[in-house]
């Protein structure tokens, strides 16, 4: 669906009916008038749904105040729907027909670098992202040649919900304490949530920082000993197991489960289902069997704003990418759909949301940045083919060094 708005700033009906006079005197009695030239620029704008399903939602009201504050365009806007986990796939298919801005998860940042479908930020750009956020969020959307492609405006991450009334403030620091006093749900199947415990223990995706291609994928020494903690966590009777289907949650809003991972998108159905015992916290450390403790670090990044060089107005529309991610627009953002900011000087404005905070400490302490390198779409399925094992119990004790050698293995090749 397509919907198409025309809206003029504040003002400019009447300067484009009289125009823009200047007048003055000269050595005669002459006047001089200089009528001031309104550019005509149509926009197609790709985002989520939830940003745009009345002309009340935000996406909408950025671009009225947008257009506010340059009268010297008269904007047409084409919004279509294209959540930010779907745009490289759908930016790529055509770059030349794509849209002039779009919202991204930053881990398709190497791939629509090499379809030559994102725009690099001005000078001017550059300096408002790293003014509003940390050197995360600054990395999040850097590119291997070093240039930065993406204005973020919320992290992108997950993290642990918790039934206070079973876990103590110490408590939620060990997992392994936890699975002895609640039910624990976690999405083994699944290849975001999975990658936290091997990269906790020492896994580096694409080295250190995740933006080294020739380095591989290397699971570490301690990658055996953490299958080992995975199959017993499984084993455990405390254990429930999430899926994608939200198997978890479901189970936390019936009462047979007291925590889940997963991040803000699921804040007001936990709120609901725990009610004054709601709690959400950065995630917890774990102790393997030999005796060794490990902080998990889930997989964060950004979603960001970007705008395509291959728009008939690059120029407007990199303005308005950035103007997506500016203080005023993070700060609507979350007022209208709580979406976390990831602007610095908006932290303040968030500490009484437990998401939110436990969002932010996640990013900042225990998490590691998603690799935006184009090989990481290889990363994806044999993660998530070992943790279907590990699911359905297929991994034990005795073959986990053997299943897990042959999981490297796959990422040798």
């Amino acid at each position: 669906m397509t919907n198409m708005k025309k809206i003029l700033g504040a003002g400019t009906a009447l300067a484009l009916l009289l125009g823009v006079a200047a007048c003055g005197s000269g050595s005669g009695s002459g006047t001089a008038s200089t009528t001031t030239k309104k550019t005509n620029v149509t926009l197609t704008v790709w985002g989520p749904q939830e940003d745009q399903t009345d002309s009340n939602s935000w996406l909408p009201k950025m671009e009225a105040a947008f257009a506010k504050a340059h009268p010297e365009y008269t904007l047409t806007w084409k919004n279509s729907v294209v959540a930010e986990g779907d745009a490289a796939t759908t930016v790529k298919q055509d770059p030349t027909a794509a849209a002039d801005v779009y919202m991204f998860a930053n881990d398709q940042l190497g791939t629509l670098i090499d379809a030559k479908a994102i725009g690099q930020l001005s000078t001017d750009a550059v300096k408002q992202v790293k003014k509003q956020n940390d050197k995360s969020m600054v990395t999040s959307v850097t590119g291997t040649d070093g240039n930065l492609y993406g204005v973020p405006y919320t992290g992108n991450t997950w993290f642990m919900y918790y039934n206070k009334s079973k876990f103590s403030s110490k408590d939620i620091k060990s997992l392994n304490t936890m699975l002895t006093k609640g039910k624990v749900s976690f999405n083994v199947s699944n290849s975001w949530y999975l990658p936290a415990f091997y990269v906790g223990a020492g896994a580096t995706i694409f080295g250190k920082n995740g933006t080294d291609d020739s380095a591989g994928i290397k699971l570490g020494d301690n990658a055996t000993e953490v299958t080992k903690f995975l199959v017993s966590m499984v084993n455990n009777s405390n254990f429930v197991a999430d899926d994608d289907n939200g198997a978890g949650l479901a189970a936390l809003q019936n009462g047979t489960a007291d925590v889940l991972f997963s991040g803000t998108w699921n804040a007001a159905d936990v709120k609901k289902a725990l009610g004054d015992n709601y709690g959400a916290a950065q995630l917890p450390e774990f102790t393997t069997e030999d005796g060794n403790s490990y902080q998990m670090k889930a997989f964060s990044g950004s979603k960001a704003a970007a705008y395509n060089p291959n728009a008939k107005s690059p120029k407007a529309a990199a303005q308005f990418a950035a103007f997506l991610g500016s203080t005023e627009a993070q700060k609507a953002h979350f007022e209208m759909r709580s979406i976390v900011p990831t602007d610095k000087s908006l932290a303040s404005s968030v500490t009484d949301d437990p998401a939110a905070v436990a969002q932010m400490d996640t990013i900042a302490n225990t998490s590691t940045l998603q690799s935006t390198v184009a090989d990481m779409a290889n990363f994806w399925d044999p993660c998530a083919t070992f943790g279907k094992a590990i699911a359905n119990k297929q991994v034990t004790a005795e073959n986990a060094a053997a299943k897990t050698a042959a999981w490297q293995s796959s990422y040798n090749k």
